[in-house]
């Protein structure tokens, strides 16, 4: 299936220059992160998964521009329009690096996403007709980024409007703007990180108008990682170097009678009942 974005300034870039329609088509896993940047740091799972192997391919979509972040240092005189090129000039190079079949930039504005404006839910159908992968990662709607959850609930109504058989085997909200490790157990999903620790600091460090620019990303995304492999067991030793955690959205996806913001409360009163449950236990004496 061809793809085409709506805005003449967006781009699928492929980089082994595989005909797009085929890159887009091999796709497997596939990413839908709100900047540059934020697939490098909670898709890491499917980027690593499918890192050169010929049976398994990982896409990623970045919805917005990028042009409004903040900046420092050398990029402190930068205007949004030149801002907006050195991401994208960023994030090619990490689909490069990261052998990716295919990076899609829609080069919506923030404000676009939202507002949930037609032409992002509709180049986001377009991209998932194209893909049709078997998992896809986007971020957590108990994100705090407005951006993000707004690119999250735009990826749930895409899904809703495409036909049964298109839709993923599992779609995970993952973290970036506030850790998921409050989950109960029986709610998180965990992806585990073993080696190509090398490639996963690469992968962020590419990102110089961030980390330069005032924000250390790769320490903290890498910390984290680190972080939850050591806390995910009080009992046992780490069997991880790192550890990732999302949400499942799947449920939200498969049935249009689920209400996003219910649904995710619901997680938050999972989390209040295990608290209350360990503390009414132990307070017996």
């Amino acid at each position: 299936m061809t793809f085409s974005c709506s805005k003449p300034t967006g781009e699928v870039f492929v980089p082994d220059q595989t005909d797009p329609a085929r890159a887009l088509a091999r796709t497997t896993h596939l990413g839908i992160g709100a900047h540059p940047d934020d697939l490098e740091i909670f898709a890491i799972e499917g980027i690593l998964e499918c890192f050169q192997h010929d049976d398994a391919w990982f896409s990623g979509v970045v919805v917005t521009d990028g042009a409004g972040s903040p900046r420092h240092g050398r990029y402190r005189g930068h205007t949004d329009e030149r801002m907006r090129q050195v991401r994208r000039r960023e994030q090619k190079k990490a689909a490069t690096l990261g052998d990716y079949s295919a990076q899609v930039l829609l080069d919506h504005s923030s404000k676009a996403v939202k507002q949930s404006e037609r032409s992002v839910i509709e180049d986001l159908k377009r991209v998932l007709e194209a893909t049709q992968p078997k998992v896809v990662y986007t971020h957590s709607l108990a994100d705090k980024h407005d951006t993000h959850v707004a690119v999250a609930l735009r990826v749930v109504q895409a899904f809703r409007e495409l036909a049964t058989d298109q839709r993923p085997a599992r779609v995970l909200g993952c973290e970036v703007w506030r850790d998921l490790d409050w989950l109960s157990d029986a709610q998180k999903v965990e992806m585990k990180l073993n080696g190509q620790e090398h490639l996963q600091q690469a992968l962020l460090g590419i990102f110089d108008s961030q980390i330069a620019g005032g924000k250390r990303y790769d320490r903290a995304a890498l910390g984290r990682r680190h972080a939850h492999a050591t806390f995910a067991e009080t009992h046992a030793v780490d069997d991880a170097g790192g550890r990732v955690y999302a949400m499942d959205l799947t449920p939200l996806v498969s049935d249009k009678s689920l209400d996003p913001a219910r649904y995710c409360l619901e997680l938050i009163d999972g989390f209040r009942a295990e608290v209350e449950q360990r503390i009414a236990r132990l307070g017996r004496g």
